[in-house]
């Protein structure tokens, strides 16, 4: 019996003249193609003038887990499976890491098919130092976690690339100023290589302001890294009494924002206490 071979497809990321020859060849070659949208593939191969005989199947964040055993038993047989997102590169932030990681466990062969990327083609054109970055993805939207999260990443010296959801961009886009500064460089992507196509660069006060009108579309945020201590410590103590004020214990919260924004965590314990004394 011939090995299966799972192959990670890129699609287009909004231009359908993006897609290579490489592309379309694994689509036509598949036995099964694993879809996020199945409906998006059909028409993606519509608008590719391209057929294929290949069972599909639908693979989403809601059924990812349950899919793997009958991808792993097509994989097992012989077949060529290909998963194919809605856009760009599967098992980054989209479904695929589980399938890759059932593939390798079981020594079949696992291969991609490179394409169209948000994340570099945001990184490219931003004007943002390139030699060094990493992919936040997607933070959560509940916004302590956000703030959180967004707080432990205010001395990363990288620059930084999220996804965002149009209707969550303004207030992770405040949340970003607060936590790393309204100075902090910064460029909006929309619509990505679309007909709408949008950069928008300026600091993170300004676009946070920008943000509060509609925004729709696709959302790639490019952030610089720091070069400097990145949160003041007025910033800092209004930090850890927001989180205090959500529930959080007060020496817990000084020191994660005291690691996060470089400073001494007594000098911040004590600066909280005062501030929370003048409030009362």
């Amino acid at each position: 019996m011939t090995d299966g071979v799972l192959v990670l497809a890129a699609t287009p990321i909004g231009d359908v003249a993006d897609a290579s020859p490489a592309m379309v060849a694994a689509l036509v070659e598949a036995d099964v193609i694993a879809a996020e949208d199945t409906r998006r593939l059909r028409d993606l191969l519509r608008r590719l003038g391209v057929e294929t005989s290949a069972r599909v199947v639908s693979y989403f964040d809601g059924n990812e887990a349950s899919r793997v055993g009958v991808l792993m038993d097509a994989l097992r047989s012989g077949e060529r499976v290909v998963v194919a997102t809605d856009a760009g590169m599967p098992a980054v932030s989209d479904p695929g890491f589980r399938i890759v990681q059932a593939a390798i466990e079981e020594g079949i062969r696992v291969t991609a098919v490179p394409g169209p990327s948000a994340v570099l083609t945001a990184l490219a054109i931003s004007g943002l130092p390139t030699d060094r970055f990493c992919f936040e993805g997607f933070v959560s939207r509940k916004p302590g976690e956000r703030r959180r999260a967004l707080a432990a990443l205010a001395r990363e010296p990288r620059t930084m690339v999220f996804f965002e959801a149009p209707h969550r961009l303004a207030d992770f886009l405040a949340d970003a100023r607060d936590a790393l500064g309204e100075e902090r460089p910064a460029a909006v992507c929309r619509e990505l290589t679309k007909t709408y196509e949008e950069v928008v660069r300026g600091g993170l006060g300004e676009l946070a302001q920008w943000a509060t009108g509609e925004v729709r579309g696709e959302i790639t945020v490019v952030v610089a890294g720091a070069s400097g201590p990145a949160v003041s410590a007025a910033d800092a103590v209004a930090e850890v009494l927001a989180r205090v004020e959500e529930g959080e214990r007060l020496k817990p919260a000084v020191a994660e924002v005291a690691a996060a924004a470089g400073l001494g965590k007594n000098e911040l314990y004590e600066a909280a206490l005062a501030a929370r004394r003048e409030s009362r």
